[in-house]
């Protein structure tokens, strides 16, 4: 089962993807202040200089001379509870913060100025580190606020949490696994190439490494990933996209599903999966749509086995919320 750190099976909310933009900064003079919330790991390029100096992964501002510290604002495309921070100093050494704090708001404006909230009291930092701090609030947020005392470099901050959406007046089927619907990809056999949580992100897939996709397994079995849906619901239709994987995509796929009344409880070798959709042959390079699924009413939680192995650009699963008709 994949699990790097702590908030592995939480989405990344400040995912450009989903339409999060850093909105200001008080200085990014080395380093543009869009680079620290992209999804990409930071890089170092030894010989790589621009006309401002050394080029930096990440947001950097100019060494402060003046009273006062830096900070950048970010506004989530997705509105959400934020369970974790990453504040990630990636290739930053001589030149990172020595302490950072968050905080949040709910606001309509690009840039706020007014009631936020503190979430992470001020903190100690080393250089090229990850720091995974946990965050206890069950507000949805639309804003956070990243202060650095007094200047320095980030390479990334990841903001990781869950969307909480609004299905009151939705009507018809729905994507029950989208990020922005709240789905999550929780665990997986492997994913050597390919994040799981690339399954269920908007739009379809821009290239091979923008999907899921597993090791050559070399022994028996076969792979596998578990997604929880952003409510239960009765799936009715839904859509594997092997998009751009050619040499490479699953013979075969099959769907289970169940109800879970936890996350935890959701585990590969539980006796409640009950099948969705047997085992299915596949093609490479398309979209696969099927809707003669088994009724199995209201579930929360899917599992997706692919044979024995490769690569899945995305996973939709569409139905109707509760089972609302």
């Amino acid at each position: 089962m994949s699990q790097t750190h702590p908030f592995y099976h939480w989405v990344q909310l400040q995912r450009p993807r989903l339409g999060t933009r850093v909105t200001f900064a008080t200085d990014d003079f080395f380093a543009a202040k869009e680079r620290v919330i992209d999804f990409a790991e930071p890089v170092f390029i030894d010989d790589k200089y621009d006309d401002h100096g050394k080029w930096m992964d990440g947001w950097e501002s100019r060494r402060k001379r003046t009273v006062g510290h830096d900070f950048c604002v970010i506004r989530l495309g997705v509105p959400g509870v934020i369970r974790g921070f990453d504040i990630d100093t990636s290739h930053f050494t001589g030149n990172y913060p020595p302490q950072a704090s968050i905080e949040a708001c709910v606001s309509d404006a690009d840039t706020p100025e007014e009631e936020w909230v503190e979430l992470l009291a001020k903190t100690d930092l080393s250089g090229d580190a990850h720091h995974y701090l946990e965050i206890d609030s069950e507000q949805v947020w639309t804003h956070v606020r990243l202060h650095i005392y007094p200047d320095g470099g980030i390479a990334r901050l990841r903001i990781f949490g869950e969307v909480i959406a609004d299905f009151t007046d939705v009507e018809g089927f729905v994507d029950l696994a989208a990020i922005e619907n709240g789905g999550r990809a929780l665990a997986c056999s492997d994913e050597h190439f390919g994040s799981m949580h690339n399954l269920n992100a908007p739009g379809r897939g821009v290239n091979m490494g923008d999907g899921w996709e597993t090791a050559r397994r070399r022994g028996p079995g076969n792979d596998w990933v578990i997604l929880a849906l952003a409510q239960p619901g009765v799936i009715e239709r839904v859509e594997v996209d092997t998009a751009h994987f050619k040499g490479n995509y699953p013979d075969r796929v099959s769907l289970e599903a169940g109800v879970f009344e936890s996350d935890d409880l959701a585990t590969p070798d539980s006796s409640r999966w009950q099948t969705l959709l047997p085992e299915t042959k596949l093609k490479m390079d398309q979209q696969h749509y099927f809707e003669a699924l088994e009724a199995l009413g209201d579930v929360s939680h899917v599992r997706m086995s692919i044979y024995p192995d490769g690569g899945v650009s995305r996973l939709r699963l569409f139905g109707r919320v509760g089972g609302a008709e």
